[in-house]
C-alpha cells in the first residue's frame, strides 16, 4: 500500500500504549492524521509490575506526533476505574467525542514466568497468577470500554477495536493454560458483542490479533534488537516467520479508514495476515508474513521449520 490511510480530523485513543501492538498502533493511527490519546502505566516517573523502564507512554505519544498525528499521553491504570474515568472526562472535555477505541491493555507476560505455565494444569496453575492474568486481560478491557463507550457512540462511525492472541478460528485449540486461553479469547467475544450494540449507531467492533509479534520483550528474550532480529532463529528456527508490531498496526489504520468497515469485519476477529491480504499492506521489511497459517500447516505437524515460504 504505497498511500496512508487518512484519518485527519478523528479522536483516537489506544490503551495500552507503552510499547509493542500498541505502541505501533497509535504511531500508525497518528501517521494516517488522527489525534491519539495514549495510556498505560509505565512513564518516565513510574514503572509498572511488568518491570521494563525502557518504553514510556510519553515516548510512544513523542513517536505519534513524529509520524504527523497528535500524541497525548495520559498516564493509566486501567483497572483503576476512577483513573478510567479521569481519562473519559479529559477526552470529553478535551475533544467531545471519541472515534476509534483501541483496547490492547495486557502486560501479563511476567505471569507466564518465562512459558512455564503453558501446559500447567488449572490446579497446577498458583491461582493468584491466574486471577491477575483475567484482571489484566479481561476485567481491564471491560473497565475501559464500560467507560470509554458513552464517548465513542457520539461518533459517527464509531470503532472499538480489542487487540488479543489468536483469533476466533485460531483459538478452537485450547491455549495450553486455562487463564491464558480464557484472557485471550474474552476480547473476540468482546468484540462479538460490541459489534450487536454498536450496530445500532453505525459502529463496528472487530477484534485484531499480530502473529509471533517481535515486541520489545520478546527481542529482549532472544537477546536481539529488531535490526538483527534474525539472529534468533538460531535458537528458534521458526521464530523466522516474525512480524513486527508495525505490520498489525498498518492493517488496522487501514482499516480505520475504510468506509466498509462495517459489513466487511464488525463483530468478526482478524490477524495482521488476513488485514495485509485485504489491504494491500505490507511489514517493514515488505514482506507479508501469514502466523497462523505458518503455526497450523508447519508448527503443529511438527514439520521443519519454513518461515520464508510464510512470508
Amino acid at each position: 500500500m504505497d498511500h496512508h490511510p487518512s484519518l485527519g480530523g478523528r479522536i483516537a485513543l489506544v490503551a495500552g500504549a507503552t510499547r509493542g501492538a500498541g505502541r505501533a498502533l497509535a504511531v500508525e493511527l497518528g501517521r494516517a492524521g488522527a489525534t491519539v490519546y495514549v495510556t498505560g502505566r509505565t512513564t518516565r516517573e513510574r514503572t509498572s509490575e511488568v518491570g521494563r523502564d525502557t518504553e514510556t507512554i510519553e515516548e510512544t505519544a513523542e513517536l505519534v506526533t513524529a509520524a504527523g498525528g497528535e500524541g497525548i499521553a495520559v498516564p493509566t491504570d486501567h483497572l483503576d476505574e476512577e483513573q478510567v474515568r479521569a481519562l473519559a472526562e479529559r477526552v470529553d472535555r478535551e475533544r467531545g467525542r471519541l472515534d476509534i477505541l483501541v483496547n490492547d491493555l495486557w502486560g501479563g507476560e511476567h505471569l507466564l514466568a518465562g512459558g512455564s505455565l503453558f501446559g500447567r494444569r488449572a490446579w497446577e496453575t498458583p491461582l493468584a497468577d491466574g486471577l491477575r492474568i483475567l484482571e489484566l486481560g479481561v476485567r481491564s478491557h471491560l473497565v475501559t470500554a464500560a467507560l470509554l463507550l458513552p464517548l465513542l457512540i457520539r461518533s459517527d462511525a464509531p470503532l472499538h477495536v480489542e487487540v488479543t492472541d489468536g483469533t476466533a478460528a485460531a483459538n478452537r485449540r485450547y491455549r495450553d493454560n486455562l487463564y491464558y486461553d480464557l484472557a485471550k479469547n474474552a476480547p473476540i467475544r468482546i468484540a462479538f458483542g460490541l459489534g450487536e450494540e454498536l450496530a445500532d449507531h453505525d459502529g463496528t467492533a472487530v477484534a485484531v490479533s499480530p502473529g509471533w509479534l517481535r515486541s520489545e520483550q520478546m527481542l529482549a528474550h532472544f537477546g536481539v534488537t529488531e535490526e538483527n532480529w534474525r539472529d534468533a532463529t538460531a535458537q528458534e528456527p521458526h521464530f523466522g516467520i516474525a512480524e513486527s508490531p508495525y505490520y498489525l498496526a498498518r492493517g488496522v489504520a487501514a482499516l480505520a479508514a475504510d468506509p466498509e468497515r462495517a459489513r466487511r469485519w464488525n463483530g468478526r476477529s482478524t490477524s495482521s495476515g488476513e488485514l495485509a491480504r485485504v489491504y494491500d499492506v505490507r511489514d517493514v521489511d515488505g514482506s507479508r508474513p501469514d502466523s497462523w497459517r505458518y503455526l497450523e500447516e508447519v508448527v503443529h505437524p511438527g514439520r521443519p521449520a519454513d518461515p520464508d515460504a510464510y512470508r
